[in-house]
């Protein structure tokens, strides 16, 4: 399964129109290492990860991704030896869920930000977001609006059983 590259493009008819390998989208590298981990059958050394991603990637690069993944608490390490197995502590919500943290975590009004986040769900997403809170529906949750009105905000302080 373990193999180089197979004429201008790569194993997966993934190639540029240059013949160079294409450039990966942003996150897409730390979601198939997370894929990766989630299907291995415990903790797994870096080169475990790089074999399974592919013989085109440097082992450098696999042990990047894992480090920066483990900041980002979507991974674990323990030591083995010399080196390092690796495991998967988030799944791909996981991953998203601690993006959203990050980028709510660099806004200096987070009230705010949130505000305007809730306000652009649709009718479902919030109902999913009140039900995920514990919340009960109000008269203007069940509007079948195209999305939250600000009225549904609930007022800072609220009880909501979520801290931030």
């Amino acid at each position: 399964m373990h193999g180089g590259p197979k004429g201008p493009e790569g194993p997966d008819g993934s190639g540029g129109p240059d013949g160079r390998p294409r450039r990966r989208g942003q996150g897409e590298l730390e979601a198939q290492v997370l894929a990766a981990l989630r299907q291995a059958p415990g903790p797994v050394t870096a080169a475990w990860v790089q074999e399974r991603l592919g013989g085109d990637l440097a082992y450098t690069t696999v042990m990047t991704i894992l480090t920066r993944l483990q900041a980002k608490k979507a991974v674990t390490r323990e030591r083995a030896g010399r080196s390092f197995e690796w495991r998967a502590a988030s799944d791909e919500a996981g991953l998203a869920a601690l993006r959203m943290r990050k980028v709510l975590d660099a806004e200096a009004d987070r009230e705010a930000v949130l505000a305007r986040f809730v306000t652009a769900l649709s009718a479902d997403d919030e109902r999913l977001l009140r039900d995920l809170l514990g919340l009960p529906e109000d008269s203007a949750a069940g509007t079948g609006s195209s999305g939250a009105g600000a009225e549904s905000v609930p007022e800072p302080g609220a009880e909501s059983g979520v801290e931030g």
